[in-house]
C-alpha cells in the first residue's frame, strides 16, 4: 500500500531529473530539487538547494538521478552525508546506472543504518521524463516499493519489479544499455556510410524510419546528426560509463560481449577526440573522421 511522502528530495536536475522533479510536484508531492548548476535550479524553481546535505534533513524520500556510483557514494556518505541526515526509515531511490554489485552492497549498508533502498534505474529520455512516462526497472523490499509508489506513479509510465533484493534492477538496466549503446553505434555507422555514398541524409532517415531497420535510437538520435546538433541530451561519456559497466560485469560473469566491447571503443574514440560532453549521436563523427566524410556541422 502506498505511503504518503512528507518530504522528497531529488538530486540531479539534468536531462531527466528536471522533468521527474516537475512531475513529482504536479502530483502534489513536496519535492526539493538539488543541483550544483544554477540554471537548473532556476528552471525548476523553489524549493531548490545547491546543498544536498542541507536539503536532506528530515526527508523521507531521496531520489538520486546522478551520473555514476562515485557520485551516489559521495552524496550518501561523503561530505554531504545525506544518508545520516534523512528521517529514520527513509528510502533512498537510486535511479543512476551503477554496477549490480555496487547496488547490492549499497542496499546492505543502508539497511544497517535503518534506511530502505530501491534499486531503480530509469530509461526513456528527457521528453518522457517531462511527460511522466519514463520506464523504471526496480528491485527492493515491499516496504521500499510502498514508500516510493506514489513517486513512481508520478514519474513513470511503466514500473517493472525485479524482486526483493537490491541488484536485479541494475542488472536489467545493463541489458537495456547493451541494446541502446549498440543500436546507436549501428545507426551512426549506417548514417556515416550513407554520407560516404553521397545519399541525402534526410531521405535516408525517412526511408529507415518507415522500414524494418528502424530503432528507437535511430529515430530519436539521427535528427541530431542531420542537423549537426551536438547539444547533449545524453552525452557520449554516459555510454563510456555504461558500456564500461556492461563489459566489466560481463567479464566477471565470464560472458562474452563482443558487440558491447566494440561499441564501447567507438564511444571512447569520440571522447578521445573531444566529444565526451557532446550528444551521444556525435559518435557518428568517429566513423566520418576515419573515412573522409563530412557530416553536417563538421569542419570542412
Amino acid at each position: 500500500m502506498a505511503e504518503k511522502i512528507e518530504k522528497a528530495v531529488l538530486v540531479g536536475l539534468g536531462a531527466m531529473g528536471l522533468g521527474m522533479a516537475r512531475c513529482l510536484r504536479k502530483a502534489g508531492i513536496p519535492t526539493t530539487g538539488v543541483d550544483i548548476v544554477a540554471e537548473r535550479l532556476e528552471a525548476l524553481g523553489d524549493p531548490v538547494s545547491s546543498s544536498a546535505g542541507a536539503a536532506c534533513e528530515g526527508a523521507d524520500l531521496l531520489i538520486l538521478v546522478v551520473v555514476n556510483a562515485n557520485q551516489v557514494e559521495d552524496l550518501l556518505f561523503g561530505a554531504e552525508n545525506c544518508a545520516a541526515r534523512l528521517a529514520p526509515g527513509a528510502t533512498v531511490m537510486v535511479c543512476s546506472t551503477v554496477p549490480p554489485s555496487y547496488s547490492q552492497d549499497l542496499g546492505r549498508r543502508l539497511s544497517e543504518m535503518g534506511l530502505l533502498h530501491l534499486d531503480s534505474p530509469i530509461s526513456g529520455g528527457n521528453v518522457r521524463a517531462d511527460e511522466g512516462t519514463i520506464t523504471i526497472m526496480a528491485s527492493g523490499s515491499q516496504a521500499a516499493f510502498d514508500k516510493c509508489e506514489a513517486a513512481m506513479e508520478a514519474m513513470a509510465g511503466n514500473v517493472f519489479r525485479f524482486g526483493e533484493e537490491s541488484g536485479p534492477g541494475s542488472s536489467m538496466k545493463l541489458v537495456n544499455q547493451v541494446l541502446t549503446g549498440v543500436n546507436l553505434c549501428a545507426a551512426a555507422e549506417a548514417m556515416s556510410l550513407a554520407a560516404k555514398l553521397g545519399l541525402d541524409l534526410q531521405q535516408v532517415y525517412d526511408v529507415i524510419t518507415t522500414s524494418a531497420a528502424n530503432s528507437f535510437m535511430f529515430e530519436n538520435r539521427m535528427p541530431n546528426v542531420i542537423a549537426g546538433d551536438t547539444h547533449p541530451r545524453s552525452a557520449v561519456e554516459i555510454f563510456v560509463k555504461d558500456l564500461g559497466i556492461v563489459t566489466d560485469t560481463a567479464r566477471e560473469q565470464r560472458f562474452p560481449a563482443p558487440l558491447s566491447a566494440a561499441a564501447l571503443q567507438q564511444y571512447l574514440a569520440a571522447a578521445g577526440i573531444g566529444l565526451g560532453r557532446c550528444d551521444d549521436s556525435t559518435v557518428a563523427r568517429v566513423y566520418a573522421s576515419l573515412s573522409d566524410v563530412k557530416l553536417p556541422g563538421m569542419d570542412n
